[in-house]
């Protein structure tokens, strides 16, 4: 239970409650302020700067798994054992739970100032999306489930590139900002619809957190029970944005004993030299530099 407690559950769960500390207490803060202290930017950075934080800070321990739609990627690919997916997706979901817990207490006064004290997830003074995410009005749910579809796709299709010696690999200490990038490129892209959850753990974890907090059942059976769809989506994206970069990337490059043809330079000229009492053609051939 010790070794599982040190190499497993614990650095999972400080990860991810890292991530929603630094992202929640944005979304209390931009939101209890009605946008006087912060924007829809400011929380887009700042669960930014919580995944870079949070991969420094867990990197050398756990590699950095956050998110259980990119442990169930690196499972199909071989990478994680199969063994340690369950047990990865807990800790995170745990995580994602103390995370809101906190944010919760640090923003109390203020949740309660703004809400009135009626904690809801319709209307003006709503404050469940303080904690995780709902669909726009507009939207369907298979508009959503094809939002966090994409969204997730487009993050696995990014961070599988990182790593790869044989195309252009980023320095290793250089990843979690670069990563952090990613994040930053995608919520500021594609949260309009639905939030871009991106993340079954981070959304659930919440979800149950004000389940429990006072705001009810509401927040699973809102919007034609569309909590599903950040847990269901995130992971069947996740594993298409995989084989997407398998097909279109990882089968093209090169093999790294292999030669690279295409690059070659073949030369090949005739040089006469005349000698004193003789002539010979000296045939002098370069290929392959």
């Amino acid at each position: 239970i010790r070794r599982i407690l040190r190499t497993v559950c614990t650095p999972y769960c400080l990860f991810n409650c890292c991530v929603q500390l630094f992202g929640c207490s944005a979304a209390a803060q931009v939101k209890t302020s009605r946008e006087t202290k912060g924007q829809f930017l400011s929380v887009n950075m700042a669960f930014s700067v919580g995944v870079m934080s949070a991969m420094y800070l867990t990197k050398g321990i756990t590699g950095a798994h956050l998110n259980p739609a990119v442990s169930l990627s690196f499972c199909v690919l071989g990478q994680v054992q199969w063994g340690r997916l369950v047990p990865y997706c807990l800790s995170q979901l745990l995580g994602a739970y103390v995370a809101s817990a906190l944010v919760y207490l640090v923003y109390y006064d203020a949740i309660m100032d703004f809400s009135g004290g009626d904690l809801t997830v319709y209307g003006p003074n709503e404050t469940a999306s303080i904690f995780a995410t709902y669909p726009s009005e507009y939207m369907t749910l298979g508009r959503s489930f094809l939002d966090q579809v994409v969204g997730t796709g487009m993050l696995m299709l990014c961070i599988l590139c990182l790593g790869e010696k044989r195309n252009t690999p980023a320095p290793a200490e250089l990843i979690p900002p670069i990563v952090a990038v990613i994040v930053l490129g995608i919520s500021m892209s594609m949260s309009g619809n639905c939030g871009a959850a991106i993340n079954p753990a981070r959304d659930l974890g919440p979800r149950l957190f004000t389940l429990t907090a006072g705001w009810g059942t509401e927040v699973f059976t809102c919007y034609d029970y569309w909590f599903w769809v950040p847990l269901v989506a995130p992971p069947i994206g996740g594993v298409m944005g995989t084989f997407m970069y398998l097909i279109f990337i990882e089968w093209h490059l090169p093999d790294p004993d292999q030669p690279d043809n295409d690059s070659a330079l073949s030369i090949s000229e005739t040089i006469k030299q005349p000698g004193p009492t003789w002539e010979k053609d000296v045939e002098l051939k370069s290929s392959h530099f």
